[in-house]
This record gives structure tokens, sequence and C-alpha cells, in this order.
């Protein structure tokens, strides 16, 4: 089954009535080019600006008033499915950034609040309680979110887990590493189509744009909602896009029940081969201690013999010209060699050096990552899923460890772990400043998306390293982050989104230097931590077993 769909972007300000009358006339104009499904952004009905929490909530919608009941009619009269966002009153004196799914009946078929706010949306809105719904619809099944839901993992790895096939989410963003990185990657990571409204148009009354815009040091056009509303297939293509200003009715036609192969290349699942009973700290409460950072700055390589004889010269000249952390591709000594031939093949290479080399090797239950200082191996990391090499593993490893160095904490990542979400979740929630990736790419996606926004939603520096031939590439944090602070270099509309050093295929080598130290910042606005902030009350599809 084919559907069309649409996102829809425009501007919305402080006048209900006209609000409501551009999300009418899109609506229309969508469904004129046989859009069956339409997608609004966030906070359709009010610009995300208020005096206080009271004026939030008296400003809100509310059940049977005339700005949902001309959504629903809107839906009715077109004979098609609606979801939007909208500031929600309810009658217990909450407001959320409420999601509601109207149906061809003009029937709401599902509503859910967001389960993360971002910066000052902390001042005047209140939290989901309970996950959103997956509702099954004669179009498929769909799940909704909003904007910093998408930033981190959780809300859309939980709806893809309860069957989700199209995920529905309205954004009110001026980032620009939304459209970049957040929004596609969660289509890739969990199969699924992901359909995406944002904002265009300032996203601050006009009035107080200068003086937020010199608080900030951000010019005032940063300040807009960065559009580029879009369609994404399961495997992260972006099959529509509109502009990055201007309204746009961005259209596609999808097949929702595609997103029910999660097959990968290798023939693993990328939901069933998960490991839920080892993502229990994803479920924890925050502790709030405070971290020590690691080192302002570490230099690295990513080493990529051509065969297993060239690897312990390529280590030893990566050390002497100043890698204090050297991280060799997966397989670098042979897809067989045990972890003591392979210590007794690298140690040599880091003798009289302050230096550690990441590698991988197999023991007698599976593929092992090896930490190698200059006396031999310093830890062991097994695979943990039962992908790639380690399908056939005798046994699985139980827990992602980390290693304390004189430069910060250190977690290795084997193999295919690197397509789970969770596993680098889990090296933040440990403290981790630098994730080590010795891996195979089997798809364009994991090096384009997926580690960049393990990266980016973790504050992970992440050192990537595929054989010669496919992909590679080291991803360090920067010291600008944290939104209403003041920043070193220019804005350039990318808040979460690591440095990215890329490595050619056929490059054997390479330097660079990540930031440990910044790991410990993972505040990306007031009051919103992106691990601390995560909904770690409501995780339970991602931490049971189904």
């Amino acid at each position: 089954m084919t559907i069309r769909v649409a996102a829809v972007q425009f501007e919305a300000g402080q006048d209900i009535e006209a609000n409501l009358a551009t999300c009418l006339r899109l609506v229309a104009d969508a469904t004129g080019q046989g859009a069956q499904l339409v997608v609004l952004p966030e906070f359709c009905n009010h610009l995300s600006w208020y005096t206080d929490r009271a004026q939030a909530h008296a400003l809100a919608t509310r059940p049977g008033d005339t700005f949902l009941t001309a959504i629903s009619a809107s839906a009715a009269e077109h004979r098609i499915h609606i979801k939007i966002n909208v500031t929600h009153a309810y009658p217990d004196g909450r407001t959320g950034s409420t999601n509601f799914l109207f149906g061809p009946d003009g029937a709401v078929l599902g509503s859910c609040d967001k389960q993360i706010l971002m910066g000052a949306e902390n001042d005047h809105l209140d939290p989901a309680t309970e996950v959103g719904p997956v509702v099954d619809t004669p179009i498929g099944r769909l799940g909704m979110y909003a904007c910093m839901e998408g930033v981190i993992p959780e809300t859309t790895r939980g709806l893809a887990l309860r069957g989700a096939q199209v995920l529905l989410n309205s954004l009110n963003s001026f980032a620009t590493d939304e459209a970049a990185l957040h929004i596609p990657v969660r289509a890739a990571e969990n199969r699924a189509w992901v359909i995406a409204a944002n904002k265009v148009g300032p996203l601050l009354p006009a009035a107080h744009l200068p003086a937020m815009s010199r608080g900030l040091g951000v010019p005032e056009q940063w300040l807009h909602g960065a559009g580029e509303s879009q369609i994404v297939a399961p495997d992260g293509t972006v099959v529509a896009k509109g502009p990055r200003t201007g309204e746009a009715v961005v259209i596609a036609d999808i097949a929702p029940q595609s997103a029910d192969d999660k097959h990968r290349p290798d023939g693993s699942d990328i939901l069933a081969a998960r490991r839920p009973e080892l993502y229990g700290p994803l479920g924890g409460a925050p502790t709030g201690r405070q971290r020590s950072p690691g080192a302002p700055s570490l230099p690295v390589a990513v080493v990529r013999p051509r065969d297993p004889g060239q690897a312990v010269d390529l280590l030893g000249e990566s050390v002497a010209e100043g890698a204090l952390l050297a991280v060799l591709a997966e397989n670098a000594l042979g897809a067989h060699v045990g972890p003591a031939e392979a210590a007794a093949a690298l140690a040599p290479a880091l003798h009289g050096t302050d230096g550690y080399a990441v590698a991988t090797a197999r023991d007698a239950d599976g593929p092992v990552g090896l930490l190698i200082g200059s006396d031999g191996v310093v830890g062991v990391q097994p695979q943990l899923h039962r992908a790639g090499a380690a399908r056939d593993a005798a046994r699985l490893g139980d827990a992602l460890r980390t290693f304390d160095l004189p430069w910060g904490r250190l977690a290795i990542v084997v193999g295919d772990d690197a397509i789970f979400p969770e596993t680098f979740r889990l090296a933040a929630l440990a403290d981790a400043d630098v994730v080590a990736v010795p891996f195979t790419p089997r798809e364009p996606w994991e090096l384009v998306l997926g580690l960049p926004e393990r990266a980016a939603e973790n504050r992970l520096n992440v050192i990537a390293a595929g054989p010669l031939g496919t992909g590679a590439a080291v991803f360090a944090l920067s010291a600008d982050f944290t939104l209403w602070t003041t920043w070193a270099g220019p804005f350039t509309g990318r808040i979460s989104s690591p440095l990215r050093t890329d490595i050619t295929a056929d490059q054997p080598v390479t330097h660079a230097v990540v930031a440990p130290a910044q790991a410990a910042n993972r505040l990306v606005s007031r009051r919103t931590d992106l691990v601390d902030g995560r909904p770690w009350r409501l995780v339970q599809a991602l931490t049971e077993r189904r």
C-alpha cells in the first residue's frame, strides 16, 4: 500500500485566529495535492513565548474550543488524518506541548504530551507523565513526537519498539542540525518512516528579537525557524525536503509497510538483536553528581593497515607523532587472532610512550575489543549484541565497561554494537569521555548519521575506525554548545552536532584531536540536559523484552 503524506511548514505568531487560518489553508493545499496524512509543526496555536505559566495555560487550547474543533472539522471535510501540536490546557492545571492525531471522521485517534522540554519551555509547560500511543490506522501504525524528543533517542525508539511504522515529528526549532542529522537518523536507526514539519519565521516576538540576539551573541536571523521540513525513508534517505525559509507543503508517496522489515545486510534484525537486559541504567533516576572533566585535548589516531603485518609499523608511527590513543580498524590484525597474540604484537610499539591502542580480537566466546598499553592488555570489552561478527558468538558480553586513563574515561564499542543507540547511552551514563569504535560499516547511514548522532546526543567524543576501503571518521565535541551562553565561534545554527573529521577510504592513518573535557557538559539549554534529562521514567519499551 502506498499513501501520500505531507509535512507543512509555516510561521506562527501570537494571533491565535491567524495561526488557525494558516493551518487550515495549508491543510487544504496539501489535500489538494492528494495528501492523506498531514503533519503540522509544534506550537501551531501560539508562538512559544509567554510572560509566565499562567498566561501559557490561559492561551492554550482546550477540548471543544474553536481551534481544535476547526482542525477536527478540516480532517473530516477532507477525509484525511491530521497530526498537530499545540499548547494544551488540562483541567488539573497542567499545560502540555500536546500532539493530537485526528482521523478522517474528525475524531481524535490519539494524543500525547511531549516528554522532554527544551529550555524556557520548562518555565511554562509540563512534561508527559506517560508514553504516547501507537495508533493503528488504515494508512499505517502511527507514532507521534515533538522537536526535542527527536534530539535524543528514547522516545522514537520506544515508538518503533511498540510497532510504529511512521513517526510524526512536529518541530519548533531554529537549529539547522535538526534537518541535517536529528530528523533522518531516527528513521535509519529504527527502520521507520519519519515525517517532520518545522517552523519558519521568528520563534520569538519581534520586539524581543534584538535583545535576545545581543544577549546570545546570535544574529537575529538564526532565531527563526530552520524550515527544511522533510519526509525520510527507513534507510535514512530524505525523499522530500522543504526550503530553509518560507512556507512549504512537502509531499511524498510512502509505503508504511516497508518499515516492518528491520533486517540489515548481515541478516541481523536491528530491533530483535537488542539486549534489553543490559539497558537497565537507561531507566535509572539521574544522580545529580558533578563530573570531573577530562583533559582539554587528546591527540588520537585512526589506524587502518593494508594487512596485519603493517599494523605494528603504523601504530608505532602514530604514537611517535604524538597520538595518546590509537584506534585500529576492526580485524586489523586478522579476523581470528586471539587477545594474547594481539597484545604481543602491539604492546612493543607502545613501549616507552604514554600511548594506548584499541584493537579487536576473538577469544573463545566471540569478538572482543582490547585496550592495550605498553605492558599488554589493560582491559577487555566483549561484543554485546548478536550482530555482524558476533552472530555466531558462543557468549556475548554482559556489560559495557569503561576504563580510566590519564586523560579521561574510555569506552570501547565493538563491531556492530555501533548500530545500537543504547550502547552509547550506556557509555554516557557511565560518564565516558571518549568512545573508540573499531567496526565495519555495512550501510551508509552508520557514518553519515548514526555515529555523529551518538556523539551529539550523548556528548561523547567518538573515534570510528572501519577497515581500509570502508569508512572511518572522528567526531569531536565543540566547546560551543550550551544555548544562552556566549559562544567562542560564530553561530551557524548547528547546536548539538560534533566536529567531524572524515577519513577517505584509502587513508591508512589519520590524526585528529578530541576534547575529553567537553563531555562533562551535557546542558544543551537551561534545564535541558541531554543525558540526565532523558525520559527515564518512560523507557520500559527499551528496557523490557517484548
